[in-house]
């Protein structure tokens, strides 16, 4: 991949809380998991797992992702992915908030090559998450991530901060 490309991924991906009714199909929402696990983690541990939730069971946690009144475009997902930290039995693992951020990243930037939109949600009542996904007390779910192809194709444009107030070379 040349960098003009990598850099036409990176502003074309935005958060999508409008999505349509178009349906995921089973096949795209594994393919997009399947690329997201090939992110790097500390010592390779791999201190994740990806609950693709849809149907009855996506119903069922919406309104741990939505209670105060949050998160309400999730209704029109197609699909929510929960991205579940878990310790690795031999230590706690010091980078798992790490990993899980690379992971939730590629997850998102796979979407976006296959066409779905997706929006990270990080509100949300773990407890209540956990015990619906039938998990341990000590898993983490840091974000869901909702799926589903977009109601309109405006990519909005992207606003940052300069080169030069962000970036500094250190000798």
């Amino acid at each position: 991949m040349k960098p003009e490309e990598l850099e036409q991924l990176f502003l074309h991906r935005q958060s999508c809380r409008n999505f349509s009714d178009r349906p995921l199909k089973e096949e795209t929402l594994r393919e997009i998991c399947r690329l997201a696990l090939l992110a790097p983690s500390a010592r390779n541990a791999q201190p994740w797992k990806l609950f693709a939730l849809t149907g009855a069971k996506k119903e069922e946690i919406l309104p741990f992702l939505q209670r105060l009144g949050m998160n309400k475009f999730a209704d029109k997902a197609q699909a929510l992915v929960a991205v579940v930290g878990e310790n690795d039995g031999e230590r706690e693992n010091e980078f798992i908030a790490n990993d899980l951020g690379i992971l939730t990243a590629h997850l998102v930037l796979a979407a976006e090559t296959m066409g779905v939109g997706s929006c990270i949600l990080g509100w949300r009542q773990e407890d209540e998450l956990r015990n619906a996904l039938g998990l341990p007390q000590g898993a983490r779910i840091p974000v869901v991530v909702a799926l589903g192809y977009t109601a309109e194709d405006t990519v909005r444009a992207k606003v940052r901060k300069p080169l030069s107030e962000t970036y500094f070379r250190l000798f």
